[in-house]
């Protein structure tokens, strides 16, 4: 919607955009109570959450945990604490039936102590003692947190420790009297601000014990259109060295080694993914990079000697190279060993290789046809390896083991429906292109039609591979319902180019993508555009605004989940401008034209029919603005559509503060479609 001059017109809902302001609240409040009213007074309803919640707090569930020395620590919800407690353990405890936990922090506790809504969001201990940690905590599940100092000998605050006010901070260990931080500084003698456009630090400083943040000494400082810097102490003995991440879009930056006054680039092409461990330097491509005589394609994994990388010989040894079909998922270091994870068609595999020699070595004990990721490893003390495995219809399993020796299942994930007689299979879709996109359907063995969710998220290279479906399993499949999830470019289930090759003016492929799954579930006869629904949150409701708006014919029903919705101004909103690589500039008249067709605010039509659709978000959510989705439904509203809506107050964005609300979430979505296509 343009005026006569080409211009955008005012934003009649801009108001909306005032996240806690009194007229907003109120908007929400009165949308909230019809969503309610309708959708929580059925038995179905109260079943799903009390399902969802009873899976959610059991004390079943894998307590998974990371070593720090001798202990293992781990953070917990259940009933009784809702907000969660920080423990630890014992491995010999560990593996037992009832491990014997020291509780350090209750959270619970501390938030009824100190009257706030306190979530945990994690704990950085300080090596290789781990007397001390720096904790994090936010204010009803935001991105923005409070940092304190924490005593793990004494169980103690740490008086006059550091400490941070809630922003979106970063803070890392140098040493037991000093550490890295980025936060908001305020405005700089330059007459900058500290932030950067996208309101992550811009700078970062060597703090010492004892002094005023304010005196906290500059080591670099980026440029506010930067997404963000941050600096880490490498300690590593005998390796030890000082870095400098400098993120210039969500996909690009620039690593720096500081020694004393100099900042040497770590010269790398920006859009790769490279680290240093000991004296190797490892890089994963993400585009085309030549190195000598040789070209290695995007998602080639390759290893330098680090410290003649740096002197200019450009030595390389490639440990994993893609293929049509396979790509590398992730990587990580014991002190012996790298364990590559790839996916083939969206399949795991492991694969081992020795330090130094880089020769593959044989990891038995891991099962066939799963999900494997790597939990925790200690790359610098031992080849322990902490392995998670799972599969659609198969709870997840804790295996334990030294890397290239064979790993032993030590804890299950109890079994939340029934799925002897539920299978899952993969079919592909042939995209508008011509490109083959992979998904997987789930459902009962006497389930042949019928009504179909769709799950999709399409961005950022974040791969949708197979795992348990716990809530889905009981709330949709076990019901009767058919399951699927679409592999659609955007993601990275075949390496950065699956990825790259939706970014901005590539990005209709992610929704004609999903739109050539859905009208393949419908060709192939399991089911109906009247009984297909589709789900997604965040860039997945974007995913969802955009099949709203452009392809409302394909479904029966849409769940639209803390989404990006206003495409012409998500830049100006919160993190927006750090997503400037994945979208587009709107503010560029050439981009805004590959943008506007997909941003769903401005392409709601009075003229059409639209499916029913639900869209939640939560006021707490600092990531993406709220703003987004209370702007669609008044945008709906005003052209004469029906929408229910619900906005948790708190949350962030995940949308849910606690197993609870999760819980209650979770079945609002499952009830909505259950009325709608089932």
């Amino acid at each position: 919607m343009t005026q006569h001059d080409g211009t955008t017109p005012p934003d009649p809902y801009l108001w909306l955009e005032d996240v806690t302001g009194d007229d907003a609240l109120a908007w929400v409040r009165e949308h909230n109570q019809p969503t309610v009213d309708e959708l929580t007074s059925s038995d179905r309803f109260r079943e799903m959450e009390s399902q969802t919640l009873a899976a959610l707090d059991t004390d079943d569930r894998i307590p998974y945990v990371r070593r720090r020395g001798e202990y293992l620590y781990n953070f917990w919800k259940d009933a009784a604490n809702p907000r969660g407690l920080w423990r630890r353990t014992t491995l010999e405890s560990y593996v037992t039936d009832t491990p014997d936990w020291d509780v350090l922090i209750d959270v619970d506790e501390l938030a009824r102590d100190e009257d706030e809504n306190w979530v945990w969001s994690g704990a950085t201990a300080l090596r290789p003692h781990y007397d001390r940690a720096l904790i994090s905590l936010s204010r009803g599940g935001a991105d923005a947190t409070v940092v304190r100092e924490f005593d793990l000998t004494t169980r103690t605050w740490v008086a006059d420790g550091f400490g941070l006010p809630e922003n979106k901070s970063s803070v890392g260990w140098i040493d037991r009297d000093s550490v890295y931080v980025g936060t908001d500084f305020g405005v700089q003698p330059d007459g900058r601000k500290a932030l950067t456009d996208s309101g992550y630090p811009r700078i970062v400083k060597r703090w010492s014990r004892g002094t005023p943040l304010e005196d906290a000494v500059t080591v670099f400082a980026g440029e506010t259109g930067d997404v963000s810097i941050r600096a880490v102490y490498d300690d590593t003995p005998g390796f030890e060295r000082h870095f400098v991440s400098r993120a210039t879009d969500f996909f690009n930056s620039l690593l720096y080694q500081l020694s004393d006054d100099t900042q040497e680039l770590v010269d790398v092409p920006t859009d790769a993914h490279a680290g240093v461990h000991r004296d190797w330097l490892l890089v994963l491509t993400r585009s085309e990079w030549s190195v000598g005589d040789v070209t290695h394609a995007p998602g080639t994994l390759l290893v330098f000697d680090y410290p003649r990388y740096q002197a200019g010989d450009r030595d390389a040894t490639v440990l994993f190279t893609p293929d049509a079909h396979t790509s590398l998922v992730d990587y990580s270091f014991t002190r012996s060993h790298l364990i590559i994870v790839t996916l083939h068609d969206v399949h795991t595999r492991v694969e081992v290789r020795s330090v130094g020699d880089w020769e593959t070595v044989p990891q038995p004990g891991l099962p066939e046809l799963a999900t494997i990721s790597v939990l925790d490893t200690d790359p610098d003390e031992s080849d322990e390896v902490f392995w998670s495995a799972t599969s659609f219809t198969d709870p997840p399993s804790l295996l334990h083991g030294d890397s290239g020796v064979d790993a032993t299942v030590i804890k299950h994930s109890p079994e939340f429906f029934d799925a002897e007689n539920i299978s899952a299979e993969q079919h592909f879709a042939t995209s508008d292109d011509g490109t083959q996109v992979p998904y997987f359907v789930v459902r009962r063995n006497d389930t042949s039609s019928g009504p179909t969710l769709l799950y999709g998220y399409g961005g950022f290279e974040n791969a949708l591979t197979p795992g348990y479906l716990a809530i889905a399993g009981q709330s949709w499949i076990a019901r009767g319902g058919i399951y699927v999830i679409a592999n659609i470019r955007g993601g990275g289930e075949y390496g950065p180019s699956w990825h790259t090759q939706a970014q901005k003016a590539g990005r209709h492929k992610v929704y004609e993508d999903f739109a050539a799954v859905a009208r393949a579930l419908v060709d192939s006869g399991l089911t109906t555009p009247k009984q297909l629904a589709a789900q997604g949150g965040s860039n997945g409701g974007l995913l969802m605004g955009v099949m709203l708006t452009r392809y409302p014919e394909l479904f029966g029903a849409l769940v639209c989940q803390v989404p990006l919705i206003d495409m012409r101004r998500y830049h100006l909103l919160l993190a927006g401008a750090s997503w400037m690589a994945e979208y587009g500039d709107p503010d560029d008249p050439e981009q805004w034209a590959f943008m506007k067709p997909f941003s769903p605010y401005q392409n709601i039509s009075a003229d059409v029919t639209y499916p029913p659709i639900l869209v939640t978000t939560s006021t707490r959510d600092d990531r993406v603005h709220p703003g987004h989705a209370r702007k669609l439904v008044a945008r709906l509203e005003e052209t004469g559509h029906d929408v229910q809506y619900y906005e948790n107050i708190e949350g962030g964005h995940g949308g849910a503060a606690d197993n609870k609300q999760a819980a209650f979430k979770s079945a609002l979505a499952y009830e909505f479609l259950w009325r709608t296509i089932g």
